[in-house]
């Protein structure tokens, strides 16, 4: 048997599954830090992974249109509760962003309490399968994908707060699905925090960060045999420090002239 060739089959499609999350995510991400509102984003995928759930226990087909719509429709009515929340209650946001993450994630423990697989679904929406992932699956979601970064590039500046919490809702239902929470929430936050005091170049060193924290996370996953979800999250994590390090140096004065 070809050991290379298989990995390759199994890591090539995972690979080009976080280039896509890191795609959408990165803007996205850049977003959220300017708002403040950090935790958004595991609020709106728990949600929307409660919604996955709850497909689930009404025995409906994993990874079928059903489960797609129960989880979008989810994730939707997530956002605009925390749409109005931040309207109507703009100094408790936050709050009420964990508190709904918080009963999101309790809702699924008690969907999957009677479940004989639930640690594993539990498991599933938390660290992801992406090793998983395969190609035919990856066309939806990269149509998906191409569709929210038109739809952002081209109206983001006059799509308001209505439109910034419904496009975040579709791209993070996509990306649950596929990566998992913990690296939704990794792509979305720690390039933008890595960068959060660059001027130029920005975008460019965000997705420059979130492609090679995949890349050398899966290959170190692949070496170490190591859960591929939890080794792209640090691998992300510790490439991320030098660049924070270096995007934090002040910027050195011109020699003082001689007189």
């Amino acid at each position: 048997m070809n050991i290379a060739g298989v990995e390759a089959g199994i890591l090539g499609p995972a690979l080009v599954a976080g280039l896509l999350v890191t795609a959408t995510h990165v803007p996205l991400g850049i977003q959220v830090l300017a708002r403040g509102i950090v935790f958004i984003d595991l609020a709106v995928a728990q949600v929307a992974g409660l919604g996955v759930i709850f497909a689930d226990w009404l025995h409906l087909e994993a990874h079928g249109w059903a489960v797609q719509a129960a989880a979008l429709a989810a994730a939707l009515a997530g956002a605009l509760l925390l749409t109005w929340t931040e309207k109507r209650w703009p100094e408790v946001q936050e709050a009420v962003i964990g508190t709904t993450f918080v009963l999101a994630a309790s809702g699924a423990l008690l969907l999957l309490a009677a479940n004989p697989h639930g640690a594993e679904h539990l498991k599933e929406l938390l660290v992801g399968q992406i090793l998983w992932v395969n190609w035919s699956r990856l066309t939806l979601v990269a149509l998906v994908s191409a569709a929210i970064l038109v739809t952002w590039f081209g109206m983001r500046d006059r799509m308001g707060r209505l439109g910034f919490y419904l496009l975040f809702a579709a791209a993070v239902t996509v990306s649950v699905q596929l990566v998992g929470l913990y690296l939704v929430f990794t792509t979305l936050i720690v390039p933008a925090l890595a960068t959060h005091r660059m001027r130029k170049g920005r975008l460019a060193t965000c997705y420059a960060l979130g492609a090679c924290g995949y890349a050398l996370g899966l290959v170190g996953s692949a070496m170490l045999d190591l859960p591929s979800g939890a080794v792209i999250v640090w691998a992300m994590a510790l490439l991320a420090v030098p660049v924070f390090a270096l995007s934090s140096r002040p910027a050195a004065r011109p020699p003082a002239p001689l007189h």
